[in-house]
């Protein structure tokens, strides 16, 4: 065997196996950590400057129209992966025959998602009465064959760890989508800006995948033994489409029925609220399901690993969401101006829904980490009926309706979710809620701090009403800091960022 073969060779070792984590899988698993975190916050900071920016440029028409289309569009773009790419991660052992057999099936899968979704644009053009949908479907669609194209070396990355290149790709990708987009609406391109926006993001990201990692796939292999992965990824591809049906049929529903202006309301409330949980809980989720998956055989650490996630989790959000909630009048009305004025209400009741979503999501840490996506699929197929009908109940009364009624139900599966979850884990239900108690009751201390707060300052402006909340808020705080079981979990948490920050 010459050098040069030899070298492909370890490199192609090193890629796919995973046992030399093992011995430093902690501290792996903080700097990727405390790597991930640094990144979210960087494009927490890129993605809000260039969502202000664009809130000024375009109309709610134009958010309303992108979000009819990718309401549709989406869901068949959930094939283009078929859950291979956590099947990567997940697996214990791999070969580069199976990775590239992987990667192929991929993108196979992203050239038919393509040409599905061009397909579909005269009809969704049709469903919702807007002509001018059928050019920016056809455009958006090509860019679907980008994302086959990275599945696998973006797997690859997340299989070894590599948290710091993912988090400088999503950073960059970012930042250049950002340019685009808000370069284009200067420019006059309207809605057309949000188009471009996507593309020039999807592109980025998948030539600084393969940039990143050194592996080439080879040709596919018939006898690759991948029908075991295949059927993990099955499974997850279906639990991820009835999410995404769950998730964007109120979208649906709410453009059909009351237009794009509407839609463009909701949607812009959904993602004001979603953009800081993301970027919390994507480090957390991009390290612990990796990690999580290599301690399987080690039933104790694992569930003092996901104890620890999970309370990290809900430390930070719960009161993120609590006080975002209070202040979401003067949020909206600073960050996107008063034509978006109608979006405040709508952030306050789906923040009721999402003050618990972050935690939820553990439960599915468990069921994919531990390889139970067949029991991950049979919990959508009982819960996607049950919001469907919580939309339609909601529709009559519009956006805010199916708002509310979102949420009831989202609160009303919580602690299902969390039982179901924990069941065939090494992880009890009981310790998942004691894992989580003290945050929320944290939540509810800093929620009335700062309702008290916004009340004292009704009428007298937006900036002196920032000083009234934050006194109120602080005000809470130090009452609950007397509280020593709250002191402790602080603690923990404040160990956590100390660990972060001796390991960069």
């Amino acid at each position: 065997m010459t050098p040069i073969a030899e070298k492909v060779l370890l490199d192609r070792t090193e890629l796919f196996e995973t046992e030399h984590l093992k011995a430093d899988l902690k501290g792996r698993s903080i700097r990727g950590g405390a790597a991930t975190v640094l990144g979210q916050g960087a494009s927490f900071v890129i993605q809000t400057g260039a969502t202000v920016v664009l809130a000024r440029l375009l109309t709610p028409q134009d958010y309303g129209m992108i979000a009819m289309i990718t309401a549709v569009t989406g869901f068949v773009t959930l094939f283009k992966d078929l859950g291979l790419s956590m099947a990567t991660v997940q697996t214990d052992t791999i070969t580069h025959e199976q990775v590239s057999t992987l990667f192929w099936v991929n993108v196979a899968l992203s050239a038919v998602v393509m040409l599905v979704a061009m397909a579909l644009a005269p009809a969704i053009a049709w469903f919702y009465g807007e002509p001018k949908l059928l050019p920016l479907t056809l455009v958006m669609a090509v860019g679907f064959i980008f994302g086959g194209l990275c599945v696998q070396h973006s797997a690859l990355l997340r299989r070894q760890m590599r948290f710091g290149s993912l988090a400088l790709i999503d950073i960059l990708q970012l930042a250049v989508s950002a340019v685009v987009g808000i370069g284009t609406a200067l420019a006059g391109a309207g809605v057309w800006a949000l188009v471009y926006m996507t593309l020039s993001g999807s592109l980025f990201n998948a030539v600084a995948v393969w940039v990143a990692s050194p592996w080439w796939p080879g040709l596919p292999v018939r006898h690759a033994n991948v029908r075991g992965m295949l059927a993990f990824g099955a499974n997850l591809t279906g639990f991820n489409a009835l999410n995404y049906f769950a998730r964007n049929l109120d979208s649906i529903l709410i453009g059909r029925v009351w237009g794009g202006a509407a839609l463009g309301f909701y949607t812009k409330a959904y993602g004001l609220l979603l953009l800081p949980l993301q970027r919390i809980t994507a480090p957390v989720r991009a390290v612990a399901i990796p990690t999580l998956s290599r301690l399987q055989s080690e039933p104790e650490r694992y569930r003092r690993y996901f104890l620890r996630a999970v309370n990290s989790v809900a430390v930070v959000t719960v009161p993120i969401v609590c006080i975002l909630g209070v202040f979401a009048p003067q949020l909206i009305d600073i960050l996107l101006g008063p034509q978006w004025s109608s979006v405040a209400v709508i952030f306050r009741v789906l923040a009721a829904a999402a003050i618990i979503e972050p935690v939820t999501e553990g439960a599915y840490w468990l069921l994919i980490s531990t390889g139970q996506t067949r029991r991950l699929l049979y919990w959508r197929l009982i819960t996607v009926p049950l919001l469907a009908l919580s939309f339609l109940l909601g529709l009559p009364w519009g956006a805010l309706g199916v708002a509310t009624m979102y949420t009831a139900c989202s609160l009303l599966l919580f602690l299902p979710c969390l039982a179901y979850g924990s069941k065939h884990s090494p992880v009890r239900v009981t310790s998942f809620l004691a894992a989580i108690h003290r945050p929320f009751i944290w939540g509810g201390a800093l929620l009335g701090a700062g309702f008290l707060g916004s009340a004292a300052a009704r009428g007298i402006g937006i900036w002196p009403s920032f000083g009234s909340f934050a006194a109120m808020t602080g005000v809470g705080t130090v009452i609950l800091l007397r509280w020593p079981q709250a002191r402790g979990e602080i603690g923990d948490c404040l160990g956590i960022l100390q660990e972060l920050r001796c390991a960069r």
